[in-house]
């Protein structure tokens, strides 16, 4: 079975980067990717500790590298296609404008989904012939589903959180998901597009990654039933977390796994304290 890890370069590796990574490679063969196309964000050096870091806890994979900065053709093509298909429009909406809608008196209690608010579809109406450069584009979910019509696609879950196949389900992800962004004014691709195509270029078996990216998945599995591509089975596992129960950031140095290595820990030692 293949799986992969897929951190980005921008910060060290923490302790719920080791799970993360020691879980991949406990269930297949783990294929490694570096998510940089935050450009802004990503650098060299984060990159080469990304590499030092997991071959220290005694992990290999096979070269080479996939750096999904060398892949924006690949997005562009699969953003290309759901744009031919009318399942797209341009977006010109900034976070304030989203909160600004979403707080006026008629519209109700905002609904928080994957990506934050849902999206009100302020933009909806607009052609892609009117898009310009400081413009997202977004999927129109509704469209998006009639396309696939009423026989939505499922995916299995092997996570011991969420177990058994799910269905996709259209009211869910047109309430609580909304129409996501597909590619963003600065990168001209999304993690939701560039992850789909990118398992599906590295023929990923199962997709092994945080519980925090669970709600995530019915996005992803939409993804490629509309661009044809296959659906691997999915194993979300538990977060590692700080002492106020929160997920770990990067910015949390105090547990990178760098800083353990230097206090003279072992492998087995981070081992033990993720809790394998």
């Amino acid at each position: 079975m293949r799986t992969r890890f897929a951190p980005s370069p921008t910060g060290p590796l923490h302790l719920g980067h080791a799970f993360a990574a020691l879980t991949a490679f406990e269930r297949g063969q783990m294929l490694l990717r570096i998510e940089d196309i935050d450009t802004a964000r990503s650098r060299p050096d984060w990159e080469t500790q990304i590499y030092n870091d997991l071959a220290w806890l005694g992990l290999d994979w096979p070269r080479p590298v996939l750096r999904q900065s060398g892949r924006l053709s690949a997005y562009r093509a699969a953003l290309d296609r759901l744009c031919a298909m009318g399942l797209t429009y341009p977006c010109r909406c900034r976070r304030a404008d989203i909160r600004a809608a979403l707080s006026a008196p008629q519209a109700g209690a905002p609904v928080i989904g994957p990506d934050g608010l849902v999206y009100p579809g302020t933009c909806r109406e607009r052609p892609l012939s009117d898009a310009g450069p400081e413009d997202a584009i977004r999927l129109d979910m509704a469209r998006a589903l009639d396309r696939l019509g009423p026989h939505l696609p499922a995916f299995t879950e092997t996570g011991p959180m969420h177990p058994g196949p799910h269905r996709l389900d259209a009211r869910a992800l047109i309430e609580t998901v909304g129409d996501v962004v597909l590619a963003r004014r600065d990168l001209g691709t999304s993690y939701h597009l560039a992850v789909v195509v990118d398992d599906a270029f590295q023929e990923i078996d199962e997709v092994t990654r945080g519980e925090d990216l669970f709600e995530a998945t019915p996005i992803h599995v939409l993804l490629q039933a509309l661009l044809g591509l296959p659906t691997p089975a999915y194993h979300h596992h538990r977060l590692i977390l700080d002492d106020a129960g929160k997920r770990l950031a990067k910015r949390d140095d105090a547990r990178a796994i760098a800083a353990y290595r230097a206090e003279g820990a072992t492998p087995a030692d981070i081992r033990r304290m993720v809790g394998l």
